[in-house]
């Protein structure tokens, strides 16, 4: 049975983002990273002062994971690149779907191995969106075809299973992970939210194993056990719930992005606060985020 558990939500940033995204916590710098695709800005936010710094990197920004100490790995709209998060410098790595002009590149993250893993979003009449593992020996892998918008990704505490998103069509799927190999297989689905009027979102995996689902369209965060069944839901004050990821000293703390792109001015009256940044202290310990 789920609760709707009353934690304690904070508004940490008036961002009013257009899209935010993609948060990871950087244990090293204790600073979040999140970004805000439509406006083409990678953010920086310090906890302890309050102080957000952006950088704009020129396209539309879909992922981005650490890679070293003054740099990101950043998927744009049809490139993978680095940035300098000294100078604000983009250097282009490699294009790709470049033969797919309406699709542009989504969610991503590293495992532990330090690959980065990747997809890309179409429409739903031609389901076209593609996974890629990005390897450090900078090859470049197609792990699964055929999505609409790949979407939420991560791994178990054991690295034995790989979650990944597909949410226009409402599914979360549970793949074998080989850790050493880096492939996945025998797809299976993991949380069907058909029947819901909400579309799973951007995840993070806690040390427990549950996975925390931000509903886009459902003004919470959920989160369900290995089993998928819902434990409890964290309820937000805005509609457009993003991803989320855990954070701070203690990797307690549940940093969620949020959105406000395409909604009308009365929507927007009653959800003030779409697009902001929002934190939330957990009795949960979360999964460090992996480096390039």
């Amino acid at each position: 049975m789920s609760q709707v558990l009353q934690y304690s939500l904070h508004n940490i940033l008036e961002a009013r983002a257009r899209l935010g995204e993609g948060p990871i916590w950087d244990s090293t710098k204790k600073l979040l990273y999140w970004i805000d695709i439509f406006n083409h800005r990678v953010h920086q936010f310090d906890p302890a002062t309050g102080e957000n710094r952006f950088f704009d990197v020129g396209d539309v920004v879909g992922a981005i994971a650490i890679a070293g100490q003054d740099k990101l790995t950043i998927a744009l709209r049809h490139h993978l690149a680095f940035l300098n998060i000294k100078t604000g410098e983009v250097t282009p790595i490699l294009e790709v779907e470049k033969n797919l002009p309406n699709n542009r590149l989504n969610d991503g993250k590293c495992d532990a191995q330090g690959r980065f893993w990747f997809g890309s979003m179409s429409t739903i009449e031609k389901p076209e969106a593609s996974l890629y593992r990005y390897d450090t020996d900078g090859s470049l892998h197609v792990m699964e075809t055929g999505l609409t918008i790949s979407n939420g990704l991560g791994w178990s505490p054991d690295e034995k299973i790989f979650y990944l998103t597909d949410s226009p069509q409402q599914k979360i799927y549970a793949y074998d992970f080989n850790s050493v190999t880096g492939n996945i297989s025998n797809r299976r689905i993991f949380v069907d939210l058909t029947q819901e009027p909400f579309y799973p979102d951007g995840l993070t995996i806690d040390s427990q194993g549950n996975i925390w689902s931000a509903m886009w369209n459902g003004w919470c965060v959920i989160c369900f056990n290995p089993q998928g069944e819902e434990r409890l839901r964290i309820k937000l004050p805005v509609p457009l719930v993003t991803s989320c990821t855990f954070g701070s000293e203690n990797l307690q703390t549940l940093y969620i992005t949020t959105a406000s792109v395409g909604l009308s001015q009365a929507e927007i009256d009653k959800s003030f606060y779409s697009g902001d940044l929002f934190a939330v202290e957990t009795d949960v310990t979360g999964l460090p985020s992996y480096s390039f």
